[in-house]
């Protein structure tokens, strides 16, 4: 029975501080993204021009 006390606790206090959140707006979410999805394009652009720079000196080693 203490478990299911716990549990029940445990549930009640999560929805309690839930709802204590502030949410961000859609235009924050959506400007949020944006930058996201930009910043993983440059990295992706970035990690591609390093792995072929670093592959073409191994196969100048080898």
């Amino acid at each position: 029975m203490n478990l299911i006390k716990n549990a029940m606790g445990f549930v009640i206090g999560a929805y309690y501080e839930l709802t204590k959140a502030t949410w961000l707006g859609k235009k924050e979410v959506v400007g949020t993204t944006i930058v996201v999805i930009i910043f993983v394009i440059i990295m992706s652009i970035f990690v591609s021009i390093v792995d072929l720079f670093l592959g073409t000196i191994v196969g100048i080693i080898l």
